[in-house]
């Protein structure tokens, strides 16, 4: 019966499983299962456990094949993809929440960018945090000493919606893909994306420990 299904357009299949093929919802989690190990690879970088963002990351496809409406939602794709990074997003914030853990507690400020997108490369999170708050073509090294004033720097002086922005930016996301799991509009969280890296940058510069070459 599978092999029928694959002929099928995601959307001709929730039409189909509305009608009453409930094997459906098993044929599209099994094809979509890659999906959610993806993106638990990027969504690892904010300190979850992989496994548990899984298990969301499952819940959240679950949920969209449950409520995608294709006369008001995107493709099943787009709209699978925002449930499950909006799944995914919302155990991590709800774990931080319930262990008190302020941002400065992660490790992923030194973990390594390959682990969250398993392209084979190593590049430290910092490093990314240096590349995108700088506005000219000096490279900003950061002494691993000094990681945790970086972490000081971002709890201090960003808003809770500027670091929520700051944690899909490093997994990743585009802003008009922040903004859809944030449900917020695609403006403002472009304008707090610059204005994070402005923050960044300026309160970076003003500290006279990290050396600019």
């Amino acid at each position: 019966m599978s092999g029928i299904y694959e002929t099928l357009k995601d959307e001709e299949l929730i039409d189909r499983l509305r009608d009453g093929e409930t094997q459906i919802t098993d044929y599209i989690m099994d094809k979509y299962k890659h999906l959610v190990r993806k993106k638990a690879k990027s969504m690892y970088i904010l300190g979850a456990d992989n496994d548990d963002l899984i298990q969301e990351g499952m819940i959240g496809l679950f949920k969209a094949v449950r409520d995608y409406d294709a006369g008001r939602d995107a493709s099943f794709y787009t709209f699978a993809d925002l449930c499950i990074s909006r799944q995914m997003y919302n155990a991590v914030q709800a774990s931080r929440r319930e262990k008190h853990a302020p941002l400065n507690t992660y490790i992923s400020l030194y973990a390594n960018m390959s682990e969250a997108e398993g392209d084979g490369n190593s590049t430290e999170l910092v490093n990314v945090i240096a590349s995108a708050v700088e506005t000219n073509p000096e490279q900003l090294m950061i002494d691993r000493e000094n990681v945790a004033d970086i972490e000081a720097i971002i709890e201090r002086e960003l808003s809770v919606f500027e670091k929520q922005v700051l944690d899909l930016y490093m997994t990743g996301m585009s802003y008009s893909q922040i903004a859809k799991v944030l449900s917020r509009d695609e403006k403002s969280t472009d304008n707090a994306l610059q204005r994070l890296k402005t923050k960044i940058r300026k309160a970076v510069k003003k500290n006279n420990k990290y050396s600019v070459k």
